[in-house]
């Protein structure tokens, strides 16, 4: 029997709610079934469990570089040499820019390849430029 009131069923993905507290901070609650809440037989009492997570809600969100840096595991350095080969070009204008030498661009672009699974620096930029796009999860 569904519940009498279809917006307070939480479903098996859960229900986020905005909330607003007396001084105006706004917070996120979401609500997860921790149970299926199905009966186990004709007549059978409902259980319902459901964990509530409430966080103060935040515009802040990582930069695009730091949440490739995270994605890939990548160190500092292969980070810098990622965000340079995006804004100067390629491997001499990138050694010249950082002041060292090709060979360490070029050491440094192989784990980059190696760690994003892309083969030519033309993927890198796409990569990149695929994490600055607006991204829309779902709560």
């Amino acid at each position: 029997m569904p519940p009498a009131d279809e917006s307070l069923h939480i479903g098996r993905e859960g229900v986020v709610v905005p909330l607003r507290a007396g001084d105006g901070e706004r917070y996120i609650a979401r609500a997860l079934p921790l149970a299926s809440g199905a009966p186990h037989g004709a007549g059978a009492a409902t259980e319902a469990a459901t964990a509530v997570f409430v966080r103060r809600a935040a515009m802040e969100s990582p930069s695009p570089p730091d949440i490739i840096a995270d994605t890939y595991k990548l160190t500092p350095t292969e980070l810098r040499v990622l965000t340079a080969l995006v804004d100067v070009g390629g491997v001499p204008e990138v050694a010249a820019a950082l002041g060292v030498a090709d060979t360490t661009v070029k050491t440094h672009l192989a784990r980059l390849f190696a760690k994003t699974g892309t083969r030519r620096q033309a993927e890198l930029v796409k990569l990149v430029a695929g994490f600055a796009m607006p991204l829309t999860s779902k709560a």
